[in-house]
Order: C-alpha cells, then structure tokens, then sequence
C-alpha cells in the first residue's frame, strides 16, 4: 500500500493508501466526519487535495478502495473497464485529468467526454471532482452528453425534465390521482410519473400502477410511470401482467450496501431483462430507475474498504453510478439530502453534494437528476434548494423531482414544487422533454411562447377532469 506524503505550510502530512487520501481530501462533510475518515484541519484536507492530484490514473486499476475478492462492485468495475477509452488519458495524474476535462468543456468538445467515459472508473471521476471547485463540476457536467429513452427521450441539451411525485401516506387513489393532475397541469411528469408506495404490498403496487396505467392511456400522454415498490416485488408483477413501465431501485456503491437493500448485481440484471422484454417503451428501451444517496452505504455499516479503513462517502457514491452504468438505465437521481444532517449537515454541504453526484453520474455516462431536497432537521431551508436548483438547471441536469407544494407528505422531507420546476424552466430557457412538449402544445396547456397557462383552454380535457 502507498504511503503519500505531502509538506504544506511548515509540516508534513502522510496519507496510508487511496482509501484514506480521497476521504482526506473530500470537502468537508458530516458524513464523513461520524465516519471517522475526513481531515483534521483544512490544512490537511489541502495537503491531500495537493497529493491526490499527483496521483496517476493507472493507480486506481491497481489499489481497489474496496477489495476485488470481497466486494462485487469492485470487480464489476475492474472486469468492466474499457481500456481502450481509457489509453487518451492513461498518461494522466488525477490534476491532469482535471485539466483535460476543463478544457473539454471550454471547447464545447462533448465527443471527446463521451468516448473517454466507458474508460473512467468511479474512483477516478470521483477522486477528479475532489479537485474541482463548483463551477468546475457545473462546466463539466454541462459539456458532457447522455441521453436515455423510453416514451420520452430524457438529456436533450436545452431540456429539464421532472419526475412528478405524487406520493400519499395511505396511497389512497384519489389523493393520488389529484396530485398527478397538478402535476400534469403544470407541465411536470415528463421524466416519470413516480409513486412512492406507503407499504410494499404487491396487491397495493398492482392498483397503482394501473391507476396510473389508466391515467396515461386515457389523455395519451407520452410519460412511463413507475410504483417504486422493491425489485422483486415488481418482477412478480412483470410475470402477472401488471402494467410496469419503469424498474425500480435503490442502489449503494459495494456490495454489502446492495445486500442490505435486498439486491445484488444478477438480480439487477434479471429485472432489466425483464422489463425489457415487454416493450412498452415507444423512443427506446432504458427501462431502469435507480436512486442513490451520499450515506447509504455509511447507514448500513458497508462502508469500509481496504485495510479496513473507512471510505468516503462521496466516492461509495460514485461507485454506485458504476453500479447504475451496467445496466443502462433511463433515470438515475440521487437523493441528495433525504438522508439526513448525518451526513450532509447543512445546505452548503448538501449544494456541494448534489453538484458533485451530478458531475460525476454524467462523467459515468449516467442520465443524471437530482432530488433537491432536504429532511426538516439539516440546517437548510428553500433557499438553499433554489440555488442547488438553478446551478443544476445551468449544469445541464436530465430532471429533478418534483411534489405538491415541495412538501412530500408521505416521506416527511422538502423537496421542489410543481412550480419550482416552472421557475427553473423560465429563467434558465429550457424546455420539457420534445414529446412531452409536444403533448402539453396540443392540449393547449403551453401558450405561444412556451408558457404554461395560468387557465387551460376550455376544450383542454385535463380542465375537465379538474373542474370534476
């Protein structure tokens, strides 16, 4: 194991191993700080920043954070990786590659991003985007590309789409029902149209997604839906016949994270498979919806890599978008303060964060949203939520997650409201998905110049469901 030493101001600071250099050199977090593993001092924290950006690339295929014989994730990412994307930028130290990704950006050059991707490693993009001010991570993350579909095409520069979230504490159908009105009449939904079950009933998840099954096809609306029950639970539903568009599921960044949330990587791909398999989807075939969070694998106790050392956060997630990357999905978002001030303690870490799960998942080739949210106990407010907001709509975010009011009512957190989203859109010029778009136009629910109507036309069917 490599020690790495770095002398700033007077002393001299050693590092034992990648594993602790990237939590070192993590700005700072909560997380990180209840994990035991995050620097001292901001001296510190800079001297590794220093010492990880002398870090070549090629040590990360060679010192796993994690180890290759225990861990899942670990070997997917080795066994995976494209060496041949990765031979431009072999030659780099982890500063270097900084260097070249922001002058990629400034070039406009998203070809080149794109075909480096397939041959990044979480670690890397991870351990990159510790070197990175904001406005790095913004630039970057605007230049790269990546686009996913289903029955609406997600990632299109100029474009922000929205998951409509219309949960409900006792997923009464009405409540249900309501919410995706609002949402609808607001020009939300175009991501996904995303229920988060009260219980993981199979029976309950069944009603629901032929509630919403039943939505979409009475006003033809170009949107997939989804009941994000558990993996399993919607693949008995696949056998049965229920109406599934979207997979869904939680996701962590090693292989004890997944166990405890019921998944392993064959079971990920077994439901993609099936999902696949029923061809529902009119612009393309991504059928996964996964979520992560900075913390989760921390909440579960798998978090710690080689030597037994503590992990960072930041990079467990990363390596949870390397989880997502093999499977192709359509959505992915992290839910970037949902956890709690554990580990994200307040909004400058939680915009900090969100920043960095969106650079990175879309380094990784990732569709990338972000659920910009908070639990009622972390030191933020909506404030913070509209500058992590308007910095992701500028970064070039696929989506973000949107609920009646910004208050989920059933998870108990803030997230963004139907009309947040609208503001995002406004200020920021940026449309809808096209085909969903295009729907909103002929309902005539967009005036001239791409607005939502305060008042749909009367001739407007959803008027009529909401004046009923």
């Amino acid at each position: 194991m490599t020690i790495y030493r770095q002398s700033l101001g007077g002393t001299t600071y050693a590092f034992d191993g990648l594993v602790e250099l990237l939590a070192k050199a993590t700005p700072r977090r909560s997380g990180d700080e209840l994990a035991g593993c995050a620097a001292q001092s901001d001296a510190e924290r800079a001297a590794a920043q220093w010492a990880l950006a002398e870090v070549p690339l090629r040590e990360f295929l060679t010192e796993p954070v994690v180890p290759y014989e225990t861990d899942e994730v670990t070997r997917l990412i080795i066994d995976t990786h494209d060496r041949a994307a990765f031979a431009p930028v072999a030659h780099l130290s982890v500063g270097g590659l900084r260097d070249w990704l922001l002058s990629a950006a400034a070039r406009g050059d998203s070809t080149a991003l794109t075909a480096v991707s397939p041959g990044l490693t979480p670690e890397m993009v991870a351990a990159v985007s510790k070197l990175m001010r904001n406005q790095d991570l913004i630039a970057v993350a605007r230049a790269v590309r990546v686009r996913s579909g289903f029955r609406t095409t997600i990632g299109h520069p100029g474009t922000l789409a929205t998951r409509l979230q219309p949960n409900h504490p006792t997923d009464d159908p009405r409540g249900i029902a309501a919410a995706v009105l609002d949402g609808l009449l607001l020009g939300c939904g175009d991501a996904v149209i995303g229920v988060n079950p009260a219980t993981d009933s199979p029976r309950a998840t069944a009603d629901l997604l032929r509630l919403l099954d039943d939505v979409r096809l009475r006003y033809d609306i170009p949107a997939q839906s989804c009941v994000l029950a558990h993996v399993t639970t919607t693949l008995d539903l696949i056998a049965s016949g229920a109406p599934v568009d979207l997979v869904f599921q939680s996701i962590g960044g090693t292989e004890g994270a997944n166990s405890g949330f019921g998944v392993d990587i064959s079971l990920l791909r077994e439901a993609d498979e099936a999902g696949r398999s029923l061809r529902r989807g009119t612009v393309g075939d991504n059928v996964m919806y996964f979520e992560t969070g900075q913390g989760s694998a921390l909440s579960a106790g798998a978090h710690l890599g080689t030597g037994g050392k503590p992990v960072d956060q930041q990079t467990l997630e990363v390596r949870a978008y390397g989880v997502a990357r093999a499977l192709d999905p359509l959505l992915v978002n992290t839910v970037v303060g949902f956890i709690g001030p554990e580990y994200l303690y307040d909004g400058k870490q939680i915009i900090r964060a969100g920043l960095e799960d969106h650079c990175c998942g879309k380094l990784l080739g990732l569709p990338m949203g972000v659920d910009v949210c908070y639990t009622n106990h972390a030191e933020a407010d909506s404030d913070d939520m509209d500058t992590l907001l308007t910095l992701l709509g500028a970064a070039g975010a696929a989506f973000v997650i949107a609920v009646p009011g910004a208050d989920d009512v059933m998870l108990g957190y803030q997230s963004l409201s139907f009309h947040d989203a609208l503001y995002a859109r406004a200020v920021l010029g940026l449309d809808p998905a096209p085909e969903f778009a295009a729907w909103l136009d002929r309902l005539g629910l967009r005036d001239a110049h791409g607005r939502i109507r305060e008042v749909p036309p009367l001739s407007s069917p959803l008027r009529a469901l909401a004046e009923s």
